[in-house]
């Protein structure tokens, strides 16, 4: 319980102290100071001075034994990454040294301190060596050629995520070291760090144009795979990958509207939604409920969801009347996860009432917000990076546990809860 209390103080004052970094910039003269006291203002000082203390941190939590502080020195030094950031944003301060430093501080921020606890066998040694190997390939290998290229290091959406997963995941093992009966889902969080760390590689070398294209395919081939894990029986993974296909939903049409697309990616994208937000949610309804009134519901739902999107399409696009990131009708990704979340319950009757209320809402006139261009606008950067960390590590632990009531439970408060936000937002 000690070990709670601290990790809870640390991080409310380590989140203070960003809030109020924010906060400071709409002060008068708070840009002058800083540019008068360069020498440990500027955000390649602070990347320096959270290195030093995470480092700090090491022997103070391990060999001294002093814990407690040692959670609080890695803590404050965690929080100083966004930090940074605000500074180099609100004074103008962003340069190409800047971008290579930041994520190399990143790195020897948690990089030690995983291995510490990997060397005390609280994670495992192969998979941390792994990121070890990934991180340092990106770091000392793709950086040096983007250079050539021309092309911006900075640290994309992936790696800026991945960085929070493992600052977490350095503060749950030291949790867990104090209690052991917590159960242990650190190398599953390590393995999506892989992924991520990967990622953040191979699209740091994929042409601009091309993000929206890759993001429609894998939403498509997610898909495909929730088919298959559904034909085996194995609905919560369908379910977690659909849910990963919404997340690359999310941003195809932004990454679209920055850098622009092809010729084909309006259909690809459309093809995308329907397989995993119609065609996937219909299957399962009937591997769920194969009677004839579940043949009745799925087609309903799946005839909504087709509706939804052509009306998008052939009509919505061209209203004058409907403002930039509203949506006529419920989103498809958001009816396909109320659907799931029922199906996860595995009650025939819940989830013929969910689809059909789902349907409803898809073909319905009432307004709902856009999740990522209306909602996430109004969310700071570095509380979007934290909820998505939080967002991998509940999955993760979802998956270890297989609470699959818990999960549906999950999902089906996500939905009223957009539900409620959504429709206030397009007020």
């Amino acid at each position: 319980m000690e070990r709670i209390l601290v990790i809870c103080l640390s991080v409310a004052i380590g989140v203070g102290f960003l809030y109020w970094t924010t906060q400071v910039f709409h002060r008068p003269g708070a840009k002058e100071y800083v540019m008068k006291h360069l020498w440990f203002c500027h955000p390649n000082s602070i990347c320096y001075g959270r290195t030093a203390l995470a480092l700090i941190a090491l022997p103070v939590y391990f060999p001294l034994g002093f814990e407690n502080l040692g959670i609080m020195i890695f803590t404050f030094a965690a929080v100083l990454d966004g930090v940074d950031g605000v500074v180099a944003r609100n004074c103008n301060l962003v340069t190409p040294l800047g971008e290579s430093l930041d994520p190399l501080c990143d790195k020897l921020t948690y990089l030690p301190a995983l291995l510490a606890f990997a060397y005390r066998d609280q994670l495992s040694m192969p998979l941390v060596g792994t990121l070890v190997v990934i991180e340092m390939l990106g770091q000392f290998g793709a950086r040096p050629m983007l250079m050539l290229l021309k092309t911006s290091g900075a640290a994309n959406n992936f790696g800026k995520i991945k960085a929070m997963i493992c600052f977490g995941l350095v503060i749950f093992c030291a949790l867990r070291s104090a209690n052991p009966e917590i159960i242990n889902v650190g190398d599953e969080i390590l393995v999506a760090c892989l992924v991520l760390a990967s990622a953040s590689i191979v699209f740091k070398f994929v042409p601009n144009r091309l993000y929206a294209d890759i993001l429609s395919t894998l939403n498509f081939f997610c898909g495909v795979f929730s088919l298959y894990f559904a034909s085996q029986g194995h609905f919560a993974l369908a379910v977690c990958v659909i849910i990963v296909g919404q997340l690359f939903d999310l941003f195809d049409g932004r990454m679209a509207e920055l850098h622009g697309g092809t010729q084909y990616g309006p259909y690809l994208d459309d093809i995308a939604d329907f397989i995993s937000f119609g065609v996937a949610p219909f299957y399962i309804i009937l591997k769920i409920c194969p009677q004839w009134y579940g043949w009745l519901v799925a087609t309903i739902f799946l005839g909504a969801v087709a509706f939804r999107l052509y009306r998008f399409v052939a009509v919505d696009k061209k209203r004058t009347d409907l403002p930039p990131g509203i949506f006529n009708g419920l989103p498809s990704p958001a009816g396909a996860l109320l659907v799931l979340g029922a199906a996860l319950f595995k009650l025939p009757t819940v989830l013929l009432i969910s689809a059909l209320i789902s349907a409803a809402l898809m073909v319905s006139h009432l307004r709902f917000a856009h999740f990522g261009r209306i909602i996430l606008k109004n969310v700071p950067k570095p509380l979007f990076f934290s909820l998505s960390a939080a967002l991998i590590i509940i999955i993760t632990f979802l998956i270890k546990t297989r609470s699959v009531n818990l999960f549906g439970a999950m999902i089906l408060a996500s939905c009223l809860l957009y539900l409620i936000v959504g429709k206030r937002n397009s007020l």
